[in-house]
């Protein structure tokens, strides 16, 4: 395992965390019955998008084995012993006997992707049910699970390259929910495409409506959409 003193802080929604001791974990109330300390030897948390008041913890989800089970719970980040990054899932998958043989379609849709992913000028990396089962070796993936992407573009330059990941995610079996993240935030790359721009970027500090996802979000803006929009 990783040393904690080795280990970046700065980690980023998506990522896998694991820890030493489960009673690390800070609820805001009772923790779930299912969220086991065996259960969570074995299971990573995911970090989340959220600012917290203390910068030394990291905001973090829980889950389960059924969809069902899902909590949020914050931790220190001197706590985490082993952190593994959407990336880094999407690497160890390309190999794995379990991805090109599975009869799961968003199994067969990551082995279909990834070659065609990994030719584009764009980091990307598996999160959601399939990147956490991947990761873990906990099965928690049924026939109609989606298949979760995360697609990094750090400059607006990278439209080009996201239009065309998007005509490959027409193309397989499974639903593919695709992540576009930015400097700022991230949004839906299928609405992006539909609407030629305005999207709902997901902030730390909530969902912001924006013309342009790679500029400083206008809150205001957003504001004034909520406003306007029907009760």
């Amino acid at each position: 395992m990783t040393s904690p003193a080795t280990l970046d802080p700065g980690y980023r929604p998506h990522d896998l965390l694991w820890l030493e001791d489960a009673s690390a974990l800070i609820f805001s109330g009772a923790p779930p019955p299912w969220a086991t300390p065996a259960w969570l030897a074995v299971a990573p948390v995911v970090v989340r998008r959220a600012t917290l008041a203390d910068p030394a913890q990291v905001p973090v989800g829980l889950r389960g084995s059924t969809r069902s089970k899902r909590c949020a719970a914050r931790l220190s980040a001197r706590d985490v012993v082993r952190v593994l990054k959407p990336e880094e899932i999407a690497r160890s998958a390309a190999g794995r006997a379990r991805v090109h043989e599975s009869p799961l379609a968003c199994l067969q849709a990551l082995a279909r992707l990834g070659p065609a992913l990994d030719a584009l000028p764009l980091a990307w990396g598996v999160t959601g049910g399939v990147g956490f089962s991947l990761a873990s070796g906990l099965d928690v993936l049924r026939p109609d699970s989606d298949l979760d992407l995360i697609l990094r573009a750090p400059l607006a330059t990278d439209a080009d390259a996201l239009r065309a990941a998007a005509q490959l995610l027409r193309n397989v079996a499974a639903r593919v929910d695709a992540q576009v993240e930015t400097p700022f935030g991230a949004f839906a790359l299928q609405e992006w495409v539909r609407t030629g721009g305005p999207v709902l970027l997901k902030t730390s500090g909530g969902p912001i409506l924006t013309d342009d996802a790679w500029s400083v979000p206008d809150v205001a803006f957003f504001d004034a959409a909520c406003r306007a929009m029907p009760a």
